[in-house]
């Protein structure tokens, strides 16, 4: 494991948000490893919550569910990680804000309002920036192996994130799709200027996702070249292995017609022996005169 990726995890664990540890059972990090969407999914919603709630668009009954549907998610997936993990102190202390975001959310869901109630709902949104860290990573590595497809759902995913974010907090934007148009072309780094933030916090909104959009379209233009080298690269290895299958086809039967010209020559050289033996005279010694009897 690298000095960088230690460093990604320990700052996962200070935020609450560190995940199964690499020590624990394969059941269990399977389980996180299938729950990761899905809470991923509920990051979105709340979000989406986030926004109609900024803009009053929310009525109260679909508050009070919606709270509800997060909580129970919430717990749900404590309980479930509680439940197979090995080390659950552990697991405790390096996701300590599921249970803050569990225990705080009590309250809220049974009626009680307090001046900080609406700050108790945005504690809800840490889990948001821990998921983008931890996506981050994931690009990283993702972009190691050149899975484009993979690589372009996670840029899809900061372009929604920035829309709703951008149009929840700066009136110059009248929706969600006007903040995902102004993401897309500020992460691209087109600037067309048929919308730009009106307000301070949403100018240091955009000068932090000019900078992830410089870096990471860098990393996609970088991964597609590399991507198509490869291709290049393995259409050239096939024809390579192709030819070197023909040449030891040819370089076999030029050993076989070696082997068969060898033979033929011994047979030739053994025939030329046997009639060189048939042609030579014979040197017999002559024969004694018979005595008299």
């Amino acid at each position: 494991m690298s000095n960088r990726y230690r460093r990604h995890n320990a700052l996962m664990q200070k935020l609450g948000l560190g995940g199964v540890d690499g020590s624990e059972n394969a059941r269990a990090q399977l389980w996180a490893h299938r729950l990761e969407w899905p809470m991923l999914m509920l990051v979105l919603w709340i979000l989406v919550d986030w926004y109609l709630r900024a803009k009053g668009m929310n009525a109260p009954v679909l508050t009070h569910i919606t709270d509800w549907f997060i909580w129970i998610c919430f717990a749900g997936e404590m309980s479930v990680m509680l439940a197979l993990v090995d080390d659950k102190r552990r697991y405790l202390r390096q996701n300590w804000l599921n249970p803050v975001i569990i225990l705080t959310g009590i309250p809220v869901l049974l009626g009680a309002e307090f001046f900080y109630t609406g700050m108790l709902r945005g504690l809800r949104l840490l889990i948001m920036v821990g998921i983008l860290l931890k996506v981050s990573q994931d690009l990283r590595l993702i972009l190691a192996r050149h899975h484009l497809g993979k690589t372009m759902a996670i840029a899809l995913l900061f372009l929604i994130i920035s829309g709703f974010l951008i149009s929840g907090i700066d009136p110059a934007f009248n929706g969600p799709l006007d903040g995902i148009w102004w993401a897309w072309v500020t992460m691209t780094t087109v600037g067309y200027g048929d919308i730009v933030p009106s307000t301070t916090e949403g100018r240091l909104f955009g000068m932090v996702l000019i900078l992830m959009g410089i870096g990471l379209f860098s990393m996609l233009t970088a991964s597609f070249s590399v991507f198509f080298i490869e291709q290049d690269e393995k259409e050239m290895v096939e024809k390579e292995d192709q030819n070197i299958k023909r040449i030891n086809q040819l370089e076999a039967r030029l050993d076989r017609i070696e082997h068969h010209l060898a033979r033929a020559v011994n047979t030739l050289e053994r025939l030329e022996a046997m009639e060189a033996r048939d042609r030579a005279p014979r040197n017999d010694p002559p024969e004694k005169p018979s005595e008299p009897e």
